[in-house]
């Protein structure tokens, strides 16, 4: 377990200081403590951000809650306590059916040392069905309300998925809005897949946004000139993973070749 030296107030300040347009956070997202400090110990690295869909599959359930909000809030706290940087946490729908429950789930979540946190606005584990605006801006609200409840002024990144789900782009736009003037630092808007996607995003949103990215979608230096503030990559890490896992026991198991990556030192 890392003793952080800074205080749980300034890694959420530096979190939030992070979402620059222009200059975006890049976040590979992680699932345990390891994989949280080897990707903390990459050079340029500045913050840590966890992949919900990555942890429920290290635990054996299905993504979408299938932790219970006591199980989701543990492994935070494992993974926050083992790097110095800031951990942002895909704290999925909050774990709750109402704001007030959102807000004190936060709560308990900002103590386990969170600086940040996605919450999501569809209520079903397939991108849809969403909650209706107005429920959905309460729920970062509450995010927020509990930043401010215990001085630390996490950085909310609030998910948009809307266009992930088939909804209308008006939608999105409007939900993205909502969410930045109820507190949110970032829209994390799912379903920006191209180039003109993301430019008529940005000058629809009135603040930071968040995209996701993978191969085929638009390139990272791109991103960064067009002006995204936050790139993610989901439980894509966790397949990067997992690709040269098996690889590698294909090629042992055929008696090749050790993989170079059998001496790798963590």
């Amino acid at each position: 377990m890392t003793s952080h030296s800074s205080s749980p107030a300034a890694r959420a300040e530096l979190l939030r200081s992070l979402h620059v347009p222009g200059t975006p956070l890049i976040v590979s997202n992680v699932w345990d403590a390891i994989t949280a400090q080897i990707v903390a110990k990459a050079p340029g690295v500045q913050a840590l951000a966890t992949a919900s869909h990555s942890i429920s599959f290290a635990h054996g359930v299905a993504d979408g809650e299938g932790l219970s909000v006591d199980q989701a809030i543990s492994v935070a706290s494992t993974i926050c306590s083992a790097v110095e940087i800031p951990v942002s946490v895909d704290f999925e729908k909050g774990y709750s059916v109402d704001a007030a429950g959102v807000q004190a789930n936060v709560e308990r979540l900002i103590a386990a040392g969170a600086a940040g946190l996605n919450i999501e606005d569809s209520s079903g584990p397939a991108k849809a069905p969403l909650f209706d605006i107005e429920h959905a801006t309460a729920r970062v609200a509450a995010a927020r309300a509990a930043a401010d409840a215990t001085g630390v002024p996490i950085a909310i990144n609030a998910r948009v998925d809307v266009l992930a789900g088939g909804g209308e782009w008006d939608d999105m736009v409007a939900r993205a809005n909502a969410y930045l003037a109820a507190g949110a630092d970032c829209a994390f808007v799912l379903g920006l897949t191209d180039e003109d996607k993301v430019e008529k995003a940005l000058a629809a949103v009135n603040g930071p946004i968040s995209v996701i990215a993978a191969p085929g979608y638009v390139p990272l230096a791109r991103l960064a000139e067009l002006g995204i503030a936050r790139v993610s990559f989901g439980p894509r890490t966790l397949g990067l993973a997992l690709a040269h896992l098996q690889a590698a026991a294909t090629q042992l198991t055929a008696l090749g070749d050790y993989p170079e990556e059998l001496g790798f030192s963590y």
